[in-house]
């Protein structure tokens, strides 16, 4: 098992990401624990470089290794950090779960090291009609972010 995990930070928006892959494999499970974020759906997204010295502004564009068009987490064409939208609840929390086989722990293509983002806005999965959802899926704002990075094997998420 390879375990990674990235602590988002935003101005009001604070949380965990997980990231658990058994070795060999590209399935990973994805859980994410988020507070102090609107209600409603937030895209969330693997972006390009680990700088965070211009806080989220600086974590580039959609990580995009195959040039593709962004989708959907199920759409066969998408960027490998399309994670779709995480809810979250009444009381702006995100409790998120998700399984995809496009990530890798090692090599050019390792997301170890890159941003993740929690976006204010919903995530139209590369299906609307703004000259940004192709690219982004139009999520709007970058309200927290954070540096993928490995941890330890016997990582829980207690």
């Amino acid at each position: 098992m390879v375990n990674a995990v990235a602590y988002l930070q935003g101005a009001t928006a604070v949380g965990l990401v997980w990231f658990s892959q058994d070795h060999g494999s590209h399935t990973t499970s994805i859980y994410a624990n988020v507070t102090g974020v609107a209600p409603g759906d937030h895209g969330m997204h693997i972006h390009q470089y680990g700088d965070l010295s211009q806080g989220c502004a600086s974590l580039g564009l959609h990580f995009n290794p195959f040039e593709r068009d962004h989708g959907a987490p199920t759409d066969h064409v998408k960027h490998p950090g399309d994670f779709g939208n995480a809810m979250a609840d009444a009381h702006g929390n995100i409790q998120y779960h998700l399984t995809v086989d496009s990530l890798e722990f090692s090599g050019e293509n390792s997301i170890l090291g890159r941003g993740i983002i929690l976006h204010g806005g919903k995530d139209d999965l590369g299906k609307g009609h703004s000259p940004d959802s192709k690219l982004t899926g139009d999520s709007g704002e970058r309200l927290a972010c954070g540096i993928i990075g490995l941890a330890p094997d016997d990582m829980t998420l207690d």
